[in-house]
């Protein structure tokens, strides 16, 4: 019988379920595209049960790939935070799952009380905005559901729960819903008070890799089932964690859908330093790993490209790589100034391309081009602030979907220190396969990940 852990990554883009071994050999990865319905103003959603669909679908082809008489000992998720699942007492799902990016709450969040707003920033290292998950439960609220007995479950603490496990909130996770204090790592009642609920709106507090159950689902594989539980975390945390960029020196770069830097700290920052960063759009939070802390900074730049893909009518990979290939004859900022062609929307409370032309002679390689500049532009200041918070880091670790098209990487490099492009395809679920790992071992987290991470990275072991 061959044993084998599970890594889970519930991504904004796909949902990707990767299979390794207990040494952190990988074998396996299945994907889908996450099953968002895309609403008008920025709105976006999926119930539930697609959610755990997906989750089902991609573990029956996990199941028909791998030898007969397998053994999934352990299980681990991560994924985005921000988005979640509001539970009853007795376990449905109130509403869908609305994105990270889903601006609902922006009213809500505004309307609460000027001493409230004031002291956020500084109290739960975030920005005030539609992004904490307490800006979507005003919302909640506001359309008639009634939160009091309810739970709410980031994506990844609710599939943990769907499989089997019982209702628990990750550091890292739950550190982004608005509803933590960042000095102690417990639940501010201020923030409990203005939703009306007490603490158990949250699950209990647990840390990434901590065993929180069994695998029970019976819509499952029997090869899955009895396997131990975990929660990996906050998806651009835990891929970081899968490439080494752990230290203190380093910036990780991720650039999905939304593009991340992310900065570790040795503890948390004192409320003043927090609450200058997070006016500036800044999060200073818990980390994956334990006993640590991050500079998160978030922009919604990945997205742009995105949409800026798709009004090029470019959808595929053949159509990226030419794309790609003309942006490289550009120059690094392209031969159009911000006078003549400019991208802007990436700010985390933004999100809404906009382009302005006033200049002739423009091409897709050009406006691709400017939506790199304008890319630049946030992570620049972004990196000025933390700067002034924090030593500078000497080097950087490149990842992520963007991160595999040259003009990317070349416009990133002009910009951050040092930068080297991780050739691991799928940082996120192979992060959550080594959480899964510890979940299940007596050994010490940085043992686990010592001996995980100097397994093949490169190769899969299946196709």
């Amino acid at each position: 019988m061959s044993d084998f852990v599970v890594g889970i990554d519930m991504g904004s883009t796909s949902t990707k379920l990767l299979v390794a071994t207990l040494e952190g050999h990988q074998v396996l990865v299945v994907s889908r595209r996450s099953p968002w319905t895309n609403l008008d103003h920025g709105r976006a959603e999926m119930t539930a049960a697609q959610a755990i669909a997906v989750v089902h679908e991609l573990a029956a082809e996990a199941d028909a790939r791998l030898d007969e008489g397998y053994r999934i000992v352990a299980l681990g998720v991560s994924g985005m935070a921000e988005a979640g699942v509001l539970l009853d007492a007795e376990g449905t799902a109130l509403a869908p799952i609305m994105a990270w990016f889903d601006p609902r709450g922006a009213a809500q969040i505004m309307a609460t009380p000027d001493a409230f707003r004031a002291e956020f920033p500084g109290r739960t290292g975030l920005p005030v905005g539609p992004l904490a998950s307490i800006a979507k439960l005003l919302h909640l609220r506001d359309s008639g559901i009634a939160l009091v007995g309810t739970t709410f479950l980031n994506v990844p603490e609710f599939v943990v729960h769907a499989l089997g496990g019982p209702r628990v909130a990750e550091y890292s996770l739950v550190s982004r819903t608005g509803l933590i204090d960042q000095d102690d790592s417990t639940p501010w009642q201020a923030a409990l008070d203005v939703l009306g609920v007490d603490a158990s709106i949250l699950g209990e507090l647990v840390s990434a890799g901590e065993a929180v159950g069994t695998l029970s689902d019976p819509g499952m594989p029997a090869g899955f089932r009895g396997a131990a539980l975990t929660i990996a975390g906050h998806d651009h945390l835990v891929s970081a964690v899968a490439v080494g960029a752990t230290h203190t020196g380093q910036l990780y770069d991720s650039m999905g859908t939304a593009e991340a830097l992310v900065r570790v700290l040795d503890a948390t920052l004192p409320f003043a330093a927090r609450e200058r960063l997070a006016h500036a759009g800044i999060n200073c939070v818990r980390h994956v790993i334990p006993g640590k802390y991050v500079l998160l900074a978030g922009t919604k730049s990945g997205l742009l490209m995105r949409r800026v893909l798709q009004l090029l009518g470019i959808t595929d990979a053949v159509g990226r790589a030419r794309i790609d290939d003309e942006t490289m004859a550009l120059p690094v900022l392209g031969t159009v100034s911000d006078a003549g062609l400019a991208v802007s929307g990436a700010r985390n409370d933004d999100g809404v391309l906009k382009i302005v032309a006033q200049s002739d002679g423009l091409s897709p390689a050009e406006l691709f081009a400017a939506a790199l500049r304008h890319g630049n532009d946030m992570l620049a200041e972004y990196t000025v602030v933390m700067d002034r918070e924090v030593e500078p880091p000497t080097s950087t670790v490149l990842t992520g979907g963007w991160s595999s098209m040259a003009s990317v990487v070349r416009s990133r490099s002009a910009l951050l220190p040092e930068v080297t492009v991780s050739t691991h395809d799928e940082g996120t679920a192979y992060g959550a396969a080594l959480f899964a790992a510890f979940a299940v071992s007596a050994a010490s987290f940085e043992d686990v990940a010592e001996t995980f991470l100097t397994s093949s990275l490169l190769t899969p072991e299946r196709s």
